[in-house]
């Protein structure tokens, strides 16, 4: 519920009108300022004074301070960022020209959308807008120890890594975080505070015992206190409380023994038993609470005066921290806390319950739906948190919140879970959204049997929602389809989804057009690509009449992949252009998808081997930012890019991109017709790594026998890649044979679902297998083919990117004057400055071990008269590469110096 943004977890806890100065501390965090990047962090047990010390230092600093106390609550990653935005947008920060600035904004929309980018995305966004305030600032993320999450670790550690050099972030903490401390120890980049600074010397101890808290110790008492607590600041105030109107102040001190844990039962007893009735019930019964104030606490102890016991309790330092300046919340120190609740629990364990369902019911009067149904679920009244959680159920899976929603959900009982039909649905829902999918359909069957009005089990049903409930059996179809297609089943998708168009009221224009979306979707993942063009764009039609625009965009990228499917490039264009129009005329902020619509005319632009524009809208699509993307956004970015790389020739910067984008892949709905796995492999191939392509094929489990589908065919495309990769000169023919079997099986289906990419390039593998064989008048056919159906969309880099050997064919055609000869010439000429590319049908060497592609690179260069480090050079790698192709070659070769390489290689026709 990110609209509740609780403001009193951002507040900077207010100085002390009486403290204990401390400046030698005070010199150690400011020096800690000085390392940039920094990380400062006090890790020491409870009651070490960690929150008042850096409370103290950041009052007088002199740098902005963002500020968050953490609680359990923020375990649930789209909290704990939505939280540390809202930290950082209390920031006063201006830009040049005094005009406020806000960080964050755009991360925050990414967080409240309905399908959040993965979380390096979000901070990477975070990180860039961090990058440009004018001013260095301090982030204190307070009591971190409450963080139980390794998504969170992972995300600070992350945030850590890159930290911009404005920012100073300060952790807070009972104990070490699970974060890379010793890599920025090494770095020099961390500051550190534990319990032996953090202690009281004897100075201090008597400055807090008798200025403070108002005592007269003698020396001696003093030293005795501080030594029998060691300093421990809990420890002292504790005692100091313990010993006001004492006597015998000296047999109290002496009674003084064991450990940290033994002295705070000890003194909290001590304190609690020298309290007025009233004072001692109003601290037990409002131990329940995280978070204080004066009718909250009215509420739970079901007296007045909550107030005015708040603040007298701050006056007498017992443990009271204020949470806002104007000393409306308070909080109870976590350690005073925690003995008071293991006396509530010995003392009242009866009343706990009434506690927390009188601080469920003021919680949700109050507009607090999360922290009520936190108090309902701890009061074990399920019943109520049902209700509390029914009526949230839509602000929570708006804002994508499904880890606190399913956290709520599963401590609910089974039974009373079954009684309710709307809190199923969206359980299952909420399942799906965060892809843990095997326990989805159990809970539809449970609400489906609460349906049927008509049978005493349907009569059972209890509904909050009656709108939610209306809705349900069209819901129920919706995710159904949802799963199936999750699931691969596209028959089953198109089931439901029609089922759904039938339940659906006709007036539900956004649920229709998300089933009929589903529909699409099921059609082109069966290959279907007309009908799921047609049908997935009225379901757009239907969304974009709801006002869904970012939805839009997201469908007019998947429009346009069906499209460049089917050959059409120019529609595709076309329906990107669209796109980017109804994206800028919304104006600022862009909507989301605005990048990822750069990324698809990229695309098409690498295909027209205008590689510059194609750079120039990737380019485009980075500076927007990554708010303005999908989720899949940054993993389609480095697959664009890899591409140009590619083409240009740098086939290693091209890998690394494909594997950060196999990094960044997320997942969703769309089927993944072009996995980067398969696109890695046929990098291989180029560079003549043909067993680490096949290590590819064994992975996936291909093999030409298998049946084909349109999910897999660019794989198998590309294990007829691998194959012809293989020639060897004992069995050239038949490899060649192989795979010319497997593709023309490849291009049946393609010709039969129309899908005229997969024609071209089909024809174009086949026209090079039958060069191979030395059938040119065949190869020449199926190349006159290919072009007739590529030239009036204006492919080339599907010809360029075969290389030399399609080159000579082209030639041949030209020689011929054969087929379109203003086409092949156009594709010819964008030959004329591209890199030697390997053939698709490697050239039978008469080895036993054949030479690598990158080796025949080398073994070409060795004709020349450059140098060792003059090769690398020319191949962009390391001298240690060249030497280790080197070796490679000498051995294959069965010789030892390049001279004799050379000749070996020119009589086996190797170059």
């Amino acid at each position: 519920m990110t609209a509740t943004i609780l403001a009193t977890k951002l507040y900077v806890p207010p100085a002390r009108l009486k403290v204990v100065l401390r400046p030698r501390l005070i010199a150690r965090l400011n020096e800690g300022l000085q390392r940039t990047p920094g990380v400062t962090l006090i890790s020491a047990s409870a009651g070490s004074g960690k929150t008042t010390l850096v409370s103290e230092w950041v009052a007088s600093c002199g740098r902005p301070v963002a500020w968050l106390s953490l609680d359990e609550g923020d375990n649930d990653l789209t909290r704990f960022l939505t939280y540390l935005v809202a930290a950082l947008q209390t920031l006063a920060l201006s830009v040049a020209d005094g005009t406020a600035m806000n960080l964050g904004e755009g991360v925050m929309l990414m967080l409240q959308s309905p399908q959040p980018p993965p979380t390096e995305v979000i901070l990477t966004a975070l990180l860039n807008d961090i990058t440009t305030a004018p001013n260095q600032f301090i982030l204190v993320l307070d009591d971190y120890h409450v963080i139980d999450a390794k998504p969170i670790d992972d995300a600070l550690a992350l945030l850590i890594e890159r930290l911009p050099p404005q920012i100073h972030l300060v952790i807070a903490t009972r104990e070490d975080p699970q974060l890379p401390l010793a890599r920025l120890r090494v770095r020099g980049q961390l500051t550190e505070l534990r319990v032996a600074e953090l202690r009281f010397t004897p100075t201090e101890a008597a400055d807090f015992l008798n200025q403070v808290m108002g005592l007269n110790l003698s020396v001696e008492e003093v030293a005795a206190l501080e030594d029998r607590t060691e300093g421990w600041i809990a420890g002292l105030q504790l005692a100091a409380l313990s010993m006001r109107g004492r006597e015998d102040v000296g047999g109290f001190i002496r009674a003084f023994a064991g450990d940290n844990r033994y002295i705070v039962d000890y003194l909290v007893e001590e304190v609690l038993q020298h309290q007025p009735e009233p004072v001692r019930s109003f601290l037990l019964q409002t131990a329940i609470l995280d978070r204080l104030i004066g009718p909250l606490c009215d509420a739970v102890t079901a007296r007045e005066g909550g107030k005015a016991r708040l603040e007298a309790l701050e006056r007498g330092n017992f443990f009271v921290i204020p949470l806002d300046n104007q000393r409306h919340w308070y909080r109870y120190h976590h350690l005073f806390a925690e003995v008071l609740s293991a006396h509530l629990i010995a003392e009242q364990p009866d009343q706990i319950s009434t506690l927390h369902w009188r601080a469920s019911e003021w919680y949700e009067h109050n507009g607090l739906p999360a922290d009520a149904i936190r108090h309902a679920l701890a009061a074990e009244d399920f019943a109520r948190a049902a209700d509390l959680i029914e009526r949230a159920v839509p602000t929570m899976r708006r804002t994508r919140q499904e880890v606190a929603l399913l956290g709520w959900l599963m401590a609910l009982p089974d039974d009373l879970m079954g009684a309710r039909p709307v809190l199923s649905v969206h359980y299952a829902g909420a399942l799906l959204a965060r892809g843990e999918l095997e326990k989805v359909e159990d809970r539809l069957r449970d609400a489906e049997r609460r349906l049927n009005a008509e049978s005493d089990v349907g009569m059972g049903a209890i509904v909050v929602d009656e709108a939610q409930f209306r809705q349900l059996p069209g819901l129920i179809a919706v995710f159904r389809a949802g799963l199936a297609l999750r699931l691969g089943d596209v028959t089953h998708t198109v089931k439901y989804a029609q089922l759904a168009l039938d339940l659906i009221p006709e007036d539900d224009v956004l649920g229709n057009g998300a089933a009929t979306a589903l529909l699409g979707l099921a059609y082109w993942a069966s290959g279907d690509l007309e009908a799921a063009h047609r049908t997935y764009a009225d379901g757009m039609a239907r969304v974009q009449k709801a006002g869904y625009l970012s939805d839009v965009i997201s469908g007019a990228i998947a429009r346009a992949d069906i499209r460049i499917a089917q050959g059409r490039l120019y529609e595709a264009m076309g329906i990107y252009g669209h796109a980017l129009q109804l994206a800028i005329a919304q104006g600022e902020p862009l909507l989301r998808g605005t990048a990822d619509v750069y990324v698809g005319m990229s695309e098409l632009q690498r295909e027209r081997n205008d590689l510059p524009a194609a750079r120039q809208h990737l380019l485009s699509s980075k500076a927007l930012g990554e708010r303005t993307g999908f989720p899949q956004n940054q993993s389609r970015w480095c697959v664009a890019m890899a591409r140009i790389r590619e083409a240009e020739g740098d086939l290693d910067g091209a890998l690394d991109l494909l594997d950060e984008a196999e990094h960044l892949y997320v997942g969703d709905f769309y089927p993944n017709v072009r996995p980067v796995a398969a696109l890695r492999a046929r990098v291989w191939v180029v560079q003549g790594r043909v067993g680490e392509a096949l290590g590819w094929v064994q992975e996936r489990g291909l093999s030409i026998e298998d049946d084909l589908s349109y999910l897999r065919e660019f794989e198998y495309i590309t294990l007829a890649r691998v194959l012809l990769a293989r020639v060897t000169d004992d069995h050239a023919d038949h490899a060649i044979r192989v795979a010319l079997g497997l593709l023309d099986r490849l291009l049946e289906a393609a010709q039969a679902g129309e899908r005229v990419g997969s024609v071209i390039e089909i024809l174009l593998l086949q026209a090079l297998a039958q060069q191979g064989l030395g059938d040119l008048p065949v190869a020449l056919r199926l190349l006159l083919q290919a072009l007739t159906l590529a030239e009036p969309e204006g492919y080339v880099r599907m010809f360029v990117d075969e290389g030399v050997p399609m080159a000579q064919l082209l030639k041949r055609l030209k020689a011929e004057d054969r087929g379109p000869q203003a086409y092949i010439h156009a594709l010819l000429a964008a030959f004329g400055n591209q890199r030697e590319a390997p053939p698709a049908v490697a050239t039978p060497q008469h080895l036993v071990e054949p030479l690598s592609q990158r080796e025949l690179e080398v073994l070409r260069l060795f004709k020349t008269e450059l140098s060792g480090p003059e090769i690398a050079r020319e191949l962009v790698v390391a001298l240690s590469t060249v030497r280790t192709h080197t070796k490679g070659i000498y051995s294959k070769l069965n010789v030892n110096s390049r001279r004799a390489a050379v000749q070996r290689a020119t009589e086996l026709g190797l170059i």
